[in-house]
């Protein structure tokens, strides 16, 4: 969980951004005053006393585990719900209110280990290798950075650097600039990456998302003609080939990369609704369901990642940028 301290910047920034931005409610200095002071005395938690009476625009709120969360809610109906730790988003409910993200039921919110489920983050390294699984940017604190209080658009940045931390696993200095935007029927994301260091680095990176699904009538199309590297059954010896398919199904252990992914593909989630998965520059894909080795839960989801499995290099100053656009059709 967050330090006392960590808590009062984030929530002090989050009233100050709320000021400078949203036109649907004002912070005036005595306000920041009292936040700062009911902050200190008790927390995260006192943040609850001093929201704006509106639900729309941005929010932040004390989650589970106490991590603090940042709210996005739209006048069109739709909702959004991402943890600062991790920067990951755990909810999105387009305009009806039916949540279209799934959460394990394993997932913890201790600060300590990476929420699973929603939208994590791999970076700076995919899959196995020699950091943690899936990098540390899942696994660590994200600042608040920015906001668009908008009642129409809601609008947040969050943003990761490098520390004693990452450097000891990856000594390298780079910024990672996240922004989440929420519409009726769509959530969009923009990751920026860029190299603040005087050498250049490389990385590779995905966005691991979990869609709520019914595993037997869960169908993904769009991938047909791609160069596949098959994880099944070896994952450590993944077997090159071609998906011929025009339609690709769950009917068992799935986990399969996809080099050169169409900028669309289509999920149907078998609970009866179609999304639209469209991207800018994430190059590949990834289907992943753990079939049995997850009995809990894998009949309820599968996971589309938009990725970046080649190796990205990067000069000092350099950014790559690379956006998503999740929609339900």
């Amino acid at each position: 969980m967050a330090s006392l301290a960590g808590s009062f910047y984030l929530l002090f920034d989050s009233v100050l951004l709320e000021s400078r931005l949203s036109s649907s409610a004002q912070v005036d200095a005595d306000q920041i005053k009292l936040f700062a002071s009911a902050t200190l005395r008790g927390g995260v938690r006192a943040s609850a006393n001093l929201k704006s009476d509106t639900s729309l625009g941005v929010r932040t709120a004390e989650g589970n585990g106490g991590l603090p969360k940042v709210l996005l809610s739209s006048v069109r109906g739709s909702e959004a719900e991402i943890y600062l730790f991790g920067a990951c988003i755990t909810s999105w409910k387009p305009a009806g209110g039916k949540d279209l993200l799934f959460l394990r039921p394993d997932a913890v919110f201790n600060g300590q280990k990476p929420i699973s489920g929603g939208i994590p983050h791999c970076f700076p390294q995919f899959g196995p290798g020699p950091m943690q699984q899936h990098g540390f940017a899942r696994n660590l604190e994200w600042n608040l950075l920015d906001s668009e209080n908008s009642r129409d658009e809601p609008a947040v940045t969050l943003k990761l650097e490098d520390s004693l931390y990452t450097r000891s696993m990856w000594d390298f200095g780079f910024q990672a600039l996240y922004k989440v935007r929420l519409q009726g029927k769509s959530l969009s994301t923009s990751l920026t990456i860029t190299n603040t260091d005087l050498k250049p680095f490389s990385f590779t990176t995905a966005l691991h998302t979990y869609f709520r699904a019914s595993i037997s009538g869960a169908l993904v199309k769009g991938l047909k003609g791609c160069r596949t590297l098959n994880k099944d059954p070896d994952p450590t010896n993944p077997v090159e080939g071609k998906e011929e398919r025009d339609v690709v199904t769950f009917p068992g252990f799935v986990d399969c990369i996809y080099l050169g992914a169409s900028n669309e593909l289509l999920l149907e989630n078998g609970l009866g609704d179609t999304l639209t998965i469209k991207n800018t520059d994430w190059p590949d894909a990834v289907l992943w369901n753990p079939n049995t080795q997850m009995e809990s839960s894998y009949r309820e989801f599968v996971c589309v990642e938009n990725a970046q499995i080649g190796v990205v290099q990067m000069e000092p100053g350099q950014s790559w940028v690379a956006e998503q656009h999740i929609s339900l059709t």
